[in-house]
């Protein structure tokens, strides 16, 4: 019955229809690259994503994916899963340290300045033969944020490719603004809620972002983009970092979950959490 609910609904273009947000592209300009080159960042304007940057060694790869796995055997002790490690950045020592490391925001900062803040994170965790997909869908739609600028930094913890479900995008995609969706429906099997229909007259063919560990790559909240389940008998993980130039507004509350990672918030906007003592979990392990 929930099914054939979802499917009568009608397509919607606004999650959060009582919020005034600015859900369009707001193309980049930055004459003092240091990591980019200008053809990466015409190339991000143009079809909304870069892929892949060499951010850590094999040896360092493998020091996080290490992390990776008592931070996931620390969920599940507390009843969670392989997608319930959603905002630790604020209370795990070592999410944190990610979301500063220097090696990452230099490649922010050429996107979108020199002040960054990073309000949320989220491992997705397909565990080898798993059945989950995500749904082609836009990021901006489920944030109670304005105007749309996050940058999505998507770390490998694994390596990624079509087989064991790495993410794909639809280049040129978020230049359409916000897209319809409609609830997903119970048969897609999909991690999140949302699913855009008829996604593949959006923009051009599919990409899959495969990388191997310890690269990233960064892509628009308004990109379409999603991944297929993972056939193989593989795990794959990555690590969404999600940051903003201070001028973003965060509604709802949203403003209180972040980390100024690099210079400052002259506005006050962004409720600053310092780097914790150690890797605490949070009070629910399914956290948002």
């Amino acid at each position: 019955m929930r099914r054939k609910e979802h499917q009568l609904m009608s397509p919607t273009s606004n999650a959060y229809p009582e919020l005034d947000r600015d859900l369009s592209f707001h193309p980049l300009e930055n004459p003092h690259l240091q990591k980019l080159s200008q053809q990466q960042i015409d190339q991000y304007n143009k079809k909304g994503f870069i892929f892949p940057l060499d951010v850590f060694s094999d040896d360092e790869a493998a020091m996080h994916r290490a992390i990776f796995d008592e931070l996931l055997a620390a969920a599940a002790a507390s009843g969670g899963n392989s997608y319930s490690i959603n905002g630790w950045h604020k209370n795990c020592r070592s999410v944190h340290d990610l979301v500063t490391a220097p090696r990452i925001l230099d490649y922010v900062q050429d996107l979108i300045g020199e002040d960054l803040i990073c309000w949320g994170t989220h491992y997705f965790c397909k565990m080898p033969g798993e059945s989950k997909r995500v749904s082609w869908h836009q990021d901006a739609s489920y944030w109670p944020l304005t105007p749309s600028k996050t940058v999505t930094v998507w770390l490998a913890i694994d390596d990624a490719d079509e087989e064991n479900g790495a993410m794909a995008v639809i280049p040129g995609s978020h230049r359409h603004g916000q897209i319809d969706f409609a609830c997903s429906a119970d048969d897609e099997n999909n991690v999140l809620n949302q699913t855009v229909q008829d996604a593949l007259d959006y923009g051009e063919t599919p990409v899959a972002l495969a990388m191997k560990a310890g690269q990233i790559s960064l892509h628009t909240d308004l990109l379409l983009h999603g991944s297929e389940p993972n056939s193989s008998h593989r795990r794959r993980c990555g690590l969404t970092m999600r940051f903003v130039p201070p001028d973003v507004r965060a509604l709802n509350g949203w403003n209180g979950n972040a980390v100024i990672c690099r210079g400052s918030d002259s506005s006050g906007h962004w409720e600053h959490h310092p780097r914790p003592d150690g890797d605490e979990l949070p009070e629910s392990a399914s956290c948002a």
